[in-house]
């Protein structure tokens, strides 16, 4: 005669209370907060950029004395040449370090590649330069320009193609396959 069957627990193993006391409680606003904080003060340090501070007329007259110091022979065009390059190499650097920023939100702990994190980091980014020039057109010192906001998106756009390269093909991920999902 066979001994009595063993009880089915009805109680999932996850929900225990052996279990649950274990298990910490999820985290989830903190967890996404950790990702998005850095994004969130680059994204301010950019914001006071724009105002009066950072104008071409007040870096002008910061850079000046310091290439006159550098190379006395430099004219008042070529100080301008030089602070316009200067100020459009600032442009592309600060939304290529935004995009990196906002990916790093985008995709969480998650340090891989998709396609859709890639993109919607991106149209963020360049909604944001839009937003970033329309806050300009309200400083008088600055001006608005839908090229300054196209710069801005080429500089997001060059950082996703770095990114894509950088965790498609040069870091290695121990989970990833060659040609799973992950890649598409």
């Amino acid at each position: 005669m066979p001994g009595p069957k063993p009880r089915r627990d009805p109680i999932p193993t996850h929900e225990a209370p052996e279990i649950r006391s274990r298990t910490p409680a999820p985290r989830i606003l903190l967890d996404g907060l950790g990702a998005w904080w850095p994004a969130l003060l680059w994204a301010a340090m950019m914001s006071y950029a724009s105002t009066d501070t950072f104008s071409s007329q007040n870096t002008g007259q910061v850079l000046g004395p310091i290439l006159r110091q550098l190379y006395p022979a430099f004219t008042q065009e070529q100080q301008d040449v030089f602070n316009f390059v200067l100020r459009k190499c600032a442009h592309l650097a600060e939304y290529f370090v935004l995009y990196l920023l906002v990916y790093r939100g985008v995709a969480g702990r998650r340090m891989s590649w998709r396609w859709s994190w890639g993109l919607g980091a991106w149209c963020i980014v360049a909604a944001y330069s839009i937003l970033d020039e329309w806050h300009q057109s309200f400083v008088p010192s600055r001006s608005a320009s839908p090229w300054d906001s196209l710069l801005d998106s080429t500089g997001a756009l060059v950082a996703m193609c770095t990114a894509y390269l950088f965790l498609r093909f040069f870091r290695r991920d121990p989970e990833r396959k060659p040609g799973s999902a992950m890649d598409k």
